[in-house]
């Protein structure tokens, strides 16, 4: 007991001696931490004689009580900078501001062009029962897409949402044509992670239901689109494609940003960028959401929010915008 005794008072003047804050700091690593000299003590207890034990571990206890209660002292004092510190010729450091994040930026733009054609926007559940992802969009229960090894789901009947399209299906549900909305949202696919696909990415679903709608209108709403995205030169095509709740059906490309269509590495020397898909809605959607397909028409289209803002910015790699590096970020 006399030594340790003597350790409490050679500890506690060691570190009293401290002159700065980052000798108080390095005095309480080599006492208090989780190797320190006082901590170590309370190892040495069960070797201690039975009738002793209590004595020395209230010495030990009241020794970490007075060695935190002097750092902390310590650390407050060096802590208080006082003016005579201050050097004012230096110049100011200006606060870091934050930053749109790109998808965000082409979301809301692409919400803006959008309404001003007359489109409002419609939100849905992420968590979808298979009725309103397949069984309402025509989707046979033998389509691939119905897999576990394309869907995630969470319960037999559950799954994340694959598509937006979940939600022109609760919007033609609740009310009566004419519809014309847009969907923006995350959507999720059992995909594996590469430069051009994650298992979670962002999809702009639209639709427009009314009397006589057709395909020219259809087309003409995408080429306005994509024409104020990106740019009034932008060259728009359609070429025959197959979806099982559009009819007929069409993929959109865009001529390449970069070459002007002449063709390079961006567009693999096609000239052209594939965007997304579109259709006619099929008569079978309308009339399971009850709506008379006889009677009325729609288009619909799909377009994917990381694949737009990719090729606004010149993003090579999808998963650039989920990773949150600030050297990236900070470039918007």
């Amino acid at each position: 007991m006399n030594d340790l005794n003597e350790l409490k008072t050679r500890i506690l003047d060691d570190i009293r001696s401290a002159s700065d804050y980052a000798e108080t700091e390095e005095k309480r690593i080599k006492y208090l931490s989780k190797k320190g000299e006082i901590t170590l003590l309370f190892g040495k207890i069960k070797d201690i004689e039975p009738v002793n034990r209590k004595e020395f571990g209230q010495v030990i206890n009241d020794l970490r009580d007075e060695a935190f209660e002097i750092i902390n002292s310590l650390k407050e004092k060096y802590s208080e900078t006082s003016s005579e510190d201050i050097d004012l010729t230096l110049p100011g450091k200006m606060p870091e501001s934050g930053s749109y994040h790109p998808l965000n930026l082409v979301k809301d733009e692409l919400k803006k062009i959008f309404r001003k054609m007359g489109f409002s926007v419609a939100a849905g559940p992420e968590v979808e029962t298979e009725y309103y992802i397949f069984d309402a969009l025509n989707m046979p229960s033998w389509h691939p897409a119905r897999k576990v090894t394309d869907s995630l789901y969470v319960e037999k009947d559950k799954l994340l949402r694959t598509e937006t399209s979940s939600v022109q299906i609760r919007t033609m549900e609740k009310g009566k044509p004419p519809f014309r909305i847009i969907s923006p949202g995350r959507v999720y696919r059992n995909e594996k992670e590469n430069a051009t696909h994650t298992a979670m990415f962002s999809q702009c679903e639209g639709l427009y239901v009314n009397r006589g709608v057709s395909f020219s209108e259809l087309k003409g709403t995408l080429k306005e689109f994509f024409k104020a995205l990106y740019g009034k030169d932008t060259a728009v095509r359609f070429r025959p494609h197959y979806f099982p709740f559009t009819e007929p059906s069409a993929e959109v490309d865009v001529s390449c940003f970069k070459c002007k269509g002449k063709g390079c590495s961006i567009c693999k020397k096609s000239g052209w960028l594939e965007l997304g898909g579109c259709g006619m809605v099929h008569p079978k959607v309308l009339e399971n959401v009850g709506i008379d397909s006889e009677e009325f028409t729609g288009f619909a289209f799909g377009l994917g929010i990381e694949r737009l803002a990719m090729l606004k910015y010149g993003v090579n790699d999808i998963r650039d915008f989920t990773e949150n590096d600030l050297r990236f970020l900070e470039q918007f």
